[in-house]
């Protein structure tokens, strides 16, 4: 049985304070039900590793080098240093604006895993790509590039987000069928890359446009382990909603 896991990502929201004050509010409401935890702008992560005893705490990104000329990026030791075990990789937003490619992301992948830091991995498609009916295509592809090179044992501990791009802070969202059709095609190609105890044990989340009325049907599709939540990850209230609408 996998255990539910949801994360809200903060993309560029949240200063410090307001971080901490977030925690403060919404840790001691975790409940057991799920892996709960939330990805924050870099600088947030130190005090929010501090701050929270229930919620995970994520980056949102890192770069797949150890160290070097790379003006404004964060290393792999770096996040291990302030306790960070997990890390969001090549989310639609990284690859549409700052270049992120499945190769970067493969590289990503496998620094990460080095580390022992738990990569949450973004796949998805475009409208554009929804539209003409490539969506398959587009996620075996990415979900074989992006885990290119890895073990069986170290995938049984990855998450992977299905994230449709047209569903992305558009207010659009797909329906439970089309993310459960596509969650399990992602669990598929996992099988066929990595045998299907491997593939048994990752777990899949859906992201666009999650709100917490609609978790609780969103999780008992049979291939959808959880959700990568953007603004309704924003708010306290909103988030306590969500973990008690799990039941």
């Amino acid at each position: 049985m996998r255990k539910p896991i949801i994360v809200g990502n903060w993309k560029m929201n949240k200063t410090i304070k307001e971080t901490v004050d977030f925690i403060n509010a919404v840790d001691p409401e975790v409940k057991d039900n799920a892996t709960w935890g939330i990805a924050t702008p870099f600088l947030a992560l130190q005090e929010a590793k501090k701050t929270a005893k229930n919620l995970i705490v994520a980056a949102e990104n890192m770069h797949f080098k150890d160290s070097g000329a790379y003006t404004g990026e964060v290393s792999a030791e770096m996040l291990k240093e302030i306790g960070v075990e997990w890390v969001i990789i090549g989310h639609s937003e990284r690859r549409q604006y700052f270049g992120e490619t499945d190769e970067t992301v493969n590289a990503k992948v496998l620094q990460a895993l080095k580390n022992d830091i738990t990569p949450i991995v973004c796949v998805g498609e475009t409208l554009e790509q929804f539209e003409a009916g490539v969506t398959e295509t587009v996620v075996r592809e990415q979900t074989q590039k992006a885990f290119k090179d890895c073990c069986p044992k170290c995938m049984a501990k990855v998450v992977i987000a299905y994230e449709p791009v047209w569903a992305i802070g558009t207010g659009k969202t797909a329906t439970n069928e089309i993310a459960q059709n596509v969650c399990a095609i992602i669990r598929d190609e996992v099988k066929k890359m990595f045998g299907e105890e491997t593939s048994e044990a990752v777990r899949i989340q859906y992201g666009g446009s999650v709100k917490p009325e609609g978790i609780k049907t969103l999780l008992e599709q049979p291939d959808i382990d959880g959700a990568l939540v953007g603004g309704a990850s924003l708010v306290p209230e909103s988030y306590i909603a969500m973990i008690n609408n799990l039941g």
